[in-house]
């Protein structure tokens, strides 16, 4: 069994590779859907009732994945603490296991963050390939929390055109800190950074926008951005929360979720405005999931704004997850521990 602990996993995991994992994934999903289950999501929240805590949750995701030789189990344990930015601690932390289910055997055990990070990023890196107009030339990033780092390397690495970033945060700090540690871990991308302290001046000129807050309302309108715009929404993960506002879900020419599934149940954006007696957009209008995007049962045909919402998946952090397993056993990285 090999441990990696988050430096390993960092090290030997790249945005390009767990686009592909998680695109392969999606394909043999569609031709075989019985080489991947994934039962949705355990949710329990925490510290509902406590005044000393801001309230998050703890999550339980298996999933299995079979590859046409052997079939495996990755079994990701999360927790999202809300007040960890103050301790200067990852808001999610997650520890996840790939087992051998001919064996039971444990093939490692592996730190969570980052592969979280990339996936969830990956995730919004697909749905730009498919859905985003190709001439690209700005995104703007909309929070600039630890999942707001790989979205933006994600779109880069999709969209390499791209010459200018736009940020917006609630706190400056926090924006002014995203830029200097993404000039200085991505230098390789040539874009200029720019910081708005207005969310309208950041979101007005972007191609694509990158939104992953807690926000509980919906942070702008369709007035403010371009109408052919494609919008990765990340946050409100929670059906009590919004980010994205009825107005511009209404006027989406094309909504897409990563999991049918969970986005029903999670997805605080597309609930609300479901349930809004002022919206006229209802699950009937939803356009289809990732994997029909990828496979082309659905293609976006007609210039417009395009909306992905994310709430992630078990069967994605599995397919990245299985990944850097292999990888760890056969270029043999990581501790090696019998168990």
């Amino acid at each position: 069994m090999q441990l990696l602990n988050q430096a390993v996993v960092t090290e030997h995991l790249n945005m390009q590779a767990a686009i592909d994992a998680i695109e392969a994934m999606l394909h043999q999903q569609a031709a075989h859907p019985e080489w991947v289950k994934a039962p949705e999501r355990l949710v329990i929240e925490t510290f509902s009732e406590d005044d000393k805590h801001s309230s998050g949750s703890h999550l339980s995701m298996p999933a299995t994945i079979y590859d046409g030789e052997k079939e495996y189990t990755a079994v990701k344990l999360v927790t999202i603490c809300p007040d960890n930015p103050s301790r200067d601690m990852p808001t999610t932390t997650a520890l996840i296991t790939v087992s051998d289910n001919d064996t039971g055997a444990i093939l490692a055990i592996m730190d969570g963050i980052y592969i979280t990070q990339v996936r969830t990023a990956a995730l919004s890196g697909i749905a730009t390939k498919y859905m985003a107009k190709p001439d690209c030339q700005s995104v703007a990033v909309v929070g600039c929390g630890g999942m707001a780092y790989e979205q933006l390397h994600a779109v880069l690495t999709v969209r390499p055109e791209i010459k200018t970033v736009y940020l917006w945060n609630r706190s400056n700090e926090g924006a002014e800190q995203f830029k200097t540690r993404f000039e200085r871990d991505y230098s390789q991308w040539k874009v200029d950074i720019s910081i708005c302290k207005d969310i309208n001046d950041a979101i007005c000129d972007a191609d694509i926008i990158n939104v992953a807050t807690r926000a509980t309302e919906g942070l702008f309108d369709s007035q403010h951005i371009k109408s052919e715009v494609h919008i990765n929404a990340v946050g409100a993960y929670q059906p009590s929360m919004k980010e994205i506002s009825n107005e511009v879900i209404a006027n989406s020419d094309m909504v897409v979720v990563d999991d049918l599934v969970g986005s029903r149940h999670e997805a605080g954006d597309l609930i609300q405005a479901h349930d809004s007696e002022d919206c006229t957009w209802t699950w009937s209008d939803l356009s289809g999931d990732l994997q029909a995007l990828v496979t082309k049962e659905i293609v976006k045909s007609e210039p417009g704004i395009t909306l992905f919402k994310s709430v992630g998946a078990a069967s994605f952090d599995a397919a990245v997850a299985l990944y850097v397993a292999k990888q760890a056993k056969q270029k043999a990285f990581g501790a090696a521990v019998d168990w």
